[in-house]
This record gives C-alpha cells, sequence and structure tokens, in this order.
C-alpha cells in the first residue's frame, strides 16, 4: 500500500530529523526496515559484503531479542544498529507515554542513538521527548517493497528514479523480493558512481 506524504510539512515539523543528506556528491544512506529475519538478513549482509557496503538496519526490539546472533552478525560487519520500537508500534495511535515506553525497551537490544518511528508516524509530542536522545532518521527514497501489489522490477524503478545524492533509502529486511531489489539496486548505484554512507 501506497501513502501520500507531504514531505514538506513533515520537514518543517521535524526539523532536526534527517531525511536526506545535504551534499552534492554522490552519496546514499540505505537502510533496512523491521529485522532481523532469519529468512533474509543473512542473505542480505552477504550481498553487502559482495559490494563492500555499509548500511543502516533499523531493528525491533522483539526481533532483536529473539535472534540476538544475528544483531551479532550485522554489528560484526560493520553496520550501524538503529531502535524501530520494540513492538513497532504506530505512533499515531499510541500514547506518549506507551510510545516512550516500547522504545526505550527496545534501547538496549538495538540503538539507544538513532531511531526510526515506524510508519513514518509521530506526534509532535513524541518527537519533542526523542530528539532529546536520539537522531530521528526519516528517509528520502521508499519504493513500497513490502508492498505485495508492486513486483522487484517496479520497486527498483522507483528506486531508479528518484536516487540522488544525499537521498536517504528505505529497503524491508523481510523475505520475498528484499534480496533481488537489494542486488539490483547496488549493480545499478555503485555503477553510477554512488557511494554509501552512514548519516551524519
Amino acid at each position: 500500500m501506497r501513502f501520500f506524504r507531504p514531505w514538506f510539512i513533515i520537514r518543517w515539523l521535524y526539523p532536526d530529523a534527517l531525511f536526506r543528506i545535504k551534499t552534492n556528491y554522490k552519496t546514499c544512506c540505505l537502510t533496512f526496515d523491521d529485522g532481523p529475519n532469519p529468512e533474509s538478513t543473512p542473505t542480505i549482509l552477504d550481498l553487502l559484503d559482495r559490494y563492500k557496503v555499509k548500511v543502516m538496519f533499523f531493528c525491533t526490539g522483539k526481533a532483536a531479542e529473539e535472534y540476538p546472533q544475528l544483531i551479532d552478525a550485522i554489528r560484526k560487519r560493520g553496520h550501524l544498529i538503529g531502535n524501530h520500537g520494540y513492538n513497532h508500534p504506530e505512533g499515531w495511535k499510541t500514547s506518549l507515554q506507551n510510545y516512550l515506553d516500547d522504545i526505550n525497551l527496545a534501547s538496549g537490544l538495538t540503538s539507544d542513538k538513532y531511531f526510526r518511528p515506524p510508519y513514518g508516524h509521530l506526534t509532535i509530542n513524541q518527537y519533542r521527548h526523542l530528539r532529546r536522545s536520539y537522531k530521528i532518521i526519516f528517509w528520502d527514497i521508499m519504493p513500497y517493497d513490502f508492498d505485495n501489489k508492486l513486483d522487484p522490477s517496479q520497486s527498483f524503478e522507483i528506486l531508479k528514479g528518484k536516487l540522488r545524492p544525499g537521498s536517504v533509502i528505505v529497503l524491508h529486511d523481510m523475505p520475498g523480493s528484499s534480496a533481488e531489489i537489494t542486488l539490483r539496486f547496488l549493480e545499478y548505484s555503485i555503477s553510477n558512481g554512488y557511494r554509501f554512507v552512514f548519516p551524519d
């Protein structure tokens, strides 16, 4: 399912959050949400090793607790881990305290430095509290790779059409087409002179 988002308003509401890296150079930040997953994470890690690319994994605390060996593998291979909540809470439907409790529960299992709001939904009060402790990272490109109405070629075309210097790309660490899309994107972006960086 695709969502229309008035990004100019969202960026105004969350001025300290990262949506895109400010640069004129061909660099981008690749991120993966919702893992780790034993069916997809190892394959993604092998692809990243093959192309010598470092990325960010925004992991849920619940999955991190269930698969600590995958969290260790992500870190040992030089990637960063971000906090994606413990239970992947929907910010617009969760009270401030319950939301903060969920994020704090995940912090020791994932990260106490980087946070990405699940669904990209965050209230102003949630933002004001979390910005004190976290670098909040949204994204510049979402190819809707989680949408089963889109095949991998369609998601890849979205990536190709929207990629620009400083883009923050979100893919999903899940079984299915994630490895195929990752492979095609790595080959395309590297062949076009892009290198991969972590957020500032």
